[in-house]
């Protein structure tokens, strides 16, 4: 994070906060919701669903360093939140209204985050 120190990030982040960068390989996983169309059993075309994931989450994101690479993180702490959020606001742009449930983003087996949207309660 820019807002804290090097002894801040480093308590903070841990072995995370590495000034040369680190990777990771996520996995995401996308939830659609919605009419199931009779005609095609579908709530929306997997081959479409494909393609919007394709330009939403592949084409920014894959094999680039997010702090460098990717515009919205220069000002984002690119944690595995801000990534749940950065895929969804994507997602929305091209999915048709409402069908977009949830995003899930595995860096690991046992770091999952899980996101909804912002809901109001």
């Amino acid at each position: 994070s820019k807002s804290l120190s090097d002894e801040e990030n480093l308590k903070l982040f841990g072995k995370c906060n590495n000034p040369n960068g680190h990777g990771h390989n996520y996995k995401v996983i996308v939830t659609v919701r919605g009419e199931i169309d009779p005609v095609s059993g579908m709530v929306i075309n997997l081959t479409d669903l494909k393609a919007y994931m394709q330009e939403a989450i592949m084409e920014p994101l894959d094999h680039k360093n997010l702090d460098k690479d990717v515009p919205y993180f220069a000002e984002v702490v690119s944690t595995t939140e801000n990534v749940a959020v950065f895929i969804w606001e994507n997602l929305k742009k091209l999915l048709p209204m409402g069908t977009l449930y949830k995003v899930k983003v595995y860096e690991t087996d046992q770091n999952i985050v899980i996101y909804k949207g912002e809901e109001t309660i």
